[in-house]
C-alpha cells in the first residue's frame, strides 16, 4: 500500500513559479521500483500527464510544459518535485500525484498504469 500527500499548490500570477511535492509512504524497498508522475485535471477535461518519473530515472513530459516543468524524485525521503516556471493560465488546474508499479517509460504520462493517487493540490494562475 502507498499512500500519496501533495503539498505546493496555490495561486500565482502569469509567468510565476510553483514547486509542489508528493510525499510517498511506502517502504523504501518498494518505493524504489514505482513510476511516480504528475497529472492535472482542469474543470471539464479529462486528467492528463503532466511530468512522470520512472524507477531508471527516465523522465517525460508532456509538450505544453517541456522547458517550463521540471519533475526529480528524492528516492531517501519518498518525495516526488514538481518545479514549475512561466506559469500561464492553461496551466490552472488540480494536480495529483500518482505511483504505480505497471507503467512503462513509454506509457508513463497515461492514466491506467498508476495505482496510487493522492488528493491532489490547486494550482491556479491568473492573468
Amino acid at each position: 500500500q502507498v499512500q500519496l500527500v501533495e503539498s505546493g499548490g496555490g495561486s500565482v500570477q502569469a509567468g510565476g513559479s510553483l514547486r509542489l511535492s508528493c510525499a510517498a509512504f511506502a517502504s523504501t524497498y518498494s518505493s524504489y521500483y514505482m513510476a511516480m508522475g504528475w497529472f492535472r485535471q482542469a474543470p471539464g477535461k479529462e486528467r492528463e500527464g503532466v511530468a512522470a518519473v520512472h524507477s531508471d530515472g527516465s523522465k517525460s513530459y508532456t509538450d505544453s510544459v517541456k522547458g517550463r516543468f521540471t519533475i526529480s524524485r528524492d528516492n531517501v525521503k519518498n518525495t516526488l518535485y514538481l518545479e514549475m516556471n512561466s506559469l500561464n493560465a492553461e496551466d490552472t488546474a488540480m494536480y495529483y500525484c500518482a505511483a504505480g508499479f505497471r507503467t512503462t517509460v513509454a506509457t508513463m504520462l497515461l492514466t491506467g498504469g498508476y495505482d496510487y493517487w493522492g488528493q491532489g493540490t490547486q494550482v491556479t494562475v491568473s492573468s
